[in-house]
Order: C-alpha cells, then structure tokens, then sequence
C-alpha cells in the first residue's frame, strides 16, 4: 500500500504567542472594570479599549484607548486612568492566575484620527482629478 504525503501548510506552531493569549484577557478584564467598577467621572463611560499590546516578557502592557468628546477629555481620562492603574492592576491580580501581572501603561489610540486624515486626503485628490 502506497501513502502520499501533503505539505498542509500548518506548522507545529501556533500563530499566536502567550503574549497574545494575555493581551486578549487583559483587554476583556480591563473593559469590563471600566464599563462597570472604575467610579472615576473622568473616566465612566467615555473610555473604551480598542487594543493591547503585551511584550513578550509580559511585564509591560500598554492599553490603547479611544476616549469619546475630545483632546480636553483625552487627557483627563489619561491622568484618570493612570491614577486608577494600581487599583486595576490589584483587581487583575485577583482575577487572573499569573505569576506576575503586567505594568499597565495607557495610551490614546490614534488610528481613527489618522484614517480620517487619510480619507480627508484621498477626497481631496479624488475631488482634483
């Protein structure tokens, strides 16, 4: 009896690292202490996580968020959150099994302003031609 053997593509290797896998939950846990335990005005209700980003070492994490009502209310929910990042960084201690939790670091995420900057672009060529 003959076999052949197909190359599938797949690699013994997972395409996704344990930096990954903590940056997902870090971002799920984080999300819900805002929407729900963070009683910071500056804070409630206007943040929301779009993304995070763990090093590999998983000691940092940087938290980039979107803040609804502009740069006046970006920065009061910066200096909000990161007074409020040792009481986040405790709580996901009680709620995550790991050996060590990651330094939380919060920055504003700036990729919606930059594709409204590209697409204002790209209408004003469009808008030349």
């Amino acid at each position: 009896m003959d076999f052949e053997i197909f190359d599938t593509g797949f690699s013994a290797r997972p395409s996704f690292t344990r930096a990954d896998r903590v940056a997902d939950l870090l971002k799920k846990e984080v999300a819900n202490m805002l929407l729900f335990e963070l009683k910071d005005p500056r804070v409630q209700g206007l943040v929301t996580v779009v993304s995070v980003k763990v090093t590999k070492d998983i000691r940092h994490a940087d938290f980039y968020v979107s803040v609804l009502g502009g740069a006046k209310r970006e920065q009061d929910a910066l200096k909000g959150l990161s007074k409020a990042a040792g009481f986040i960084r405790k709580s996901l201690g009680r709620r995550i099994r790991m050996r060590r939790i990651p330094e939380l670091h919060f920055k504003i995420d700036e990729t919606l302003k930059e594709q409204e900057r590209l697409e204002h672009l790209f209408r004003k060529i469009h808008e030349e031609e």
